[in-house]
């Protein structure tokens, strides 16, 4: 299946913060880009799982545990980011199958 150019920009914007994934998913309400769709959901994970792993790990007030929060999301999205620039629909290890059930509003 070919990659549209379209597709591709707003997969990159996806992964931009959490405000590049706001703006990729009003980008993608019109066209509905399957490419573009996947890696959104991806990213959106990526951020959600930050947050809310952010704000209980901050509990702990300890920087190896906070350390190791930024190196798995990190690590995360620099898959995601790597997977979606050489075009390909890979989920990122362990979360991504769950991102692509859970955020199905995602169109």
């Amino acid at each position: 299946m070919e990659i549209k150019p379209e597709g591709k920009t707003t997969a990159i914007i996806s992964y931009i913060t959490i405000f590049g994934t706001v703006i990729a998913i009003v980008m993608n309400m019109e066209k509905q880009d399957p490419f573009a769709r996947f890696h959104i959901r991806q990213a959106f994970g990526l951020n959600m799982l930050f947050f809310i792993l952010g704000y209980f790990i901050g509990y702990f007030n300890s920087w190896m545990i906070s350390s190791a929060l930024y190196l798995f999301v990190v690590i995360l999205w620099l898959y995601g980011f790597v997977t979606m620039l050489q075009e390909k629909y890979i989920e990122v290890p362990l979360v991504g199958t769950y991102f692509q059930k859970w955020f199905t509003f995602i169109k």
